[in-house]
């Protein structure tokens, strides 16, 4: 019994660690914490809002991947003429220090429907706080493992689709079929990298990170959602992660002795396989929202016998995965939410921010929300402003087109991006750095 407990606290600390030890930067997909959480102010204290015409602007390639910030770096993945193609810039200057390329489609090999509205990579990378890799996934499944310490040198990286051959994903229900490729955001655990393969053998799969040998696979193989990412939990004092796969919530173990064994499965399926917004985690709890036939958001409790619904309401996210700050849940698609994370009673909601949409939590309780096709917003939190919506400040048309990617906040510098790869960073300290 003793090993076990060891097993679980080295298990679990491995997640803190991989975490907590660059909280001032952006390293993962939603954040250093995971949660769209961070320790960064939002600058409106020291005069930063309205916020100053961007300091750079580049363009790295179609898709809907999101940025990554390690100190001065920005990490950032796209299509261009065949290619996916992942850029390291200066985060001062947007200089492009160095960039590494492989073919592949613009996309996924089984890939149907709303080809207008995407294109290239929408996995976010995943950084190795410990060794300085870099792993990215494309729309094909081409995974991959850079060294970011060596201009991009390439470690390792193999095909998913050549490997394990997953067919197209299901039509539910009566609507258009659609298949988008890979999308999840994979996700670093100890040795591990996790990724959601959805094949017979397993939904999820745990590789070496070091050699991208598999480990192991999930009990559970059902086919891949098009969510955002891999989320890890806590459950019962066992380290778990979560994702929203096509069939629904999808919970399994990560400790060494029971790694891939399911805790829990919800059935969740959703209309064009749009399993979308990842899983906000906050203890033993879950949400999960998606619109289409749901249009709900629901609150799961999950034990190690399962997940038990405790409330369900009818609003919903379509893209923005929702965050858990002081009670409260915030989220924007159309506009921004705020509901009781207790009891899911909706408290207010304002602004317009059509289909596209994600939320930063700063240090000093305000969103910063990002939307529509360039709509970047300052709102109080519930905090600051219990009872109604209450935006500070507001810059519209800083694209013009959809921003499935998420914002990135990093050492107070704002990184925007659009689906066609435009990037832009906008700094967020006070003015005298202007002058």
């Amino acid at each position: 019994m003793a090993k076990w407990h060891g097993l679980v606290f080295l298990a679990t600390m491995a997640m803190e660690v991989s975490s907590l030890a660059v909280a001032g930067d952006w390293p993962h997909w939603r954040g250093a914490s995971r949660d769209d959480r961070t320790e960064e102010n939002s600058g409106w204290d020291a005069g930063a809002w309205p916020v100053r015409p961007a300091v750079w602007h580049a363009n790295v390639g179609e898709g809907g991947s999101s940025p990554v910030v390690i100190g001065n770096r920005v990490y950032a993945m796209g299509w261009k003429d065949g290619t996916d193609n992942i850029h390291c810039l200066d985060a001062t200057t947007g200089t492009d220090l160095w960039t590494v390329a492989y073919k592949c489609p613009q996309y996924g090999r089984r890939a149907t429907g709303d080809e207008g509205l995407y294109s290239g990579p929408t996995s976010t990378p995943e950084y190795d706080v410990e060794t300085g890799s870099l792993y990215t996934l494309g729309c094909d499944g081409d995974l991959h493992c850079w060294n970011t310490r060596e201009n991009g040198r390439k470690i390792w990286g193999f095909n998913l689709y050549a490997r394990y051959n997953m067919p197209r994903r299901p039509k539910f229900g009566r609507q258009g079929l659609r298949d988008y490729g890979f999308t999840t955001a994979p996700l670093i655990s100890g040795d591990w990298i996790i990724v959601e393969v959805g094949d017979d053998e397993g939904n999820l799969m745990a590789f070496s990170k070091q050699t991208g040998e598999r480990v192991w696979a999930s009990e559970y193989h059902g086919p891949a959602g098009h969510t955002g990412g891999i989320v890890p939990m806590n459950v019962d004092g066992v380290p778990c992660v979560a994702v929203l796969a096509f069939e629904g919530l999808h919970i399994a173990r990560i400790d060494p002795a029971h790694a891939g064994k399911t805790v829990a499965l919800y059935k969740w399926e959703t209309d064009f396989a749009n399993n979308i917004a990842t899983p906000a985690v906050h203890g033993s709890d879950v949400l999960i929202t998606s619109a289409y036939n749901h249009n709900a958001i629901c609150k799961l409790h999950v034990t190690l016998n399962g997940a038990t619904r405790v409330w369900e309401q009818s609003f919903a996210s379509k893209v923005c995965t929702p965050i858990i700050h002081r009670g409260r849940v915030y989220w924007a698609w159309q506009r921004l939410h705020c509901l009781d994370f207790e009891t899911g009673r909706p408290l207010w909601e304002g602004g317009e921010f059509g289909d596209a949409g994600s939320c930063i939590m700063t240090s000093d309780d305000r969103l910063i929300v990002w939307g529509n096709r360039g709509r970047l917003a300052l709102v109080e939190s519930a905090h600051r402003s219990p009872d109604e919506y209450r935006e500070l400040a507001r810059l519209d048309k800083v694209f013009s087109t959809e921003v499935w990617p998420h914002v990135a906040l990093a050492d107070g510098r704002l990184f925007c991006k659009d689906r066609l790869g435009n990037l832009k960073c906008f700094v967020l300290r006070s003015s005298d750095l202007f002058d």
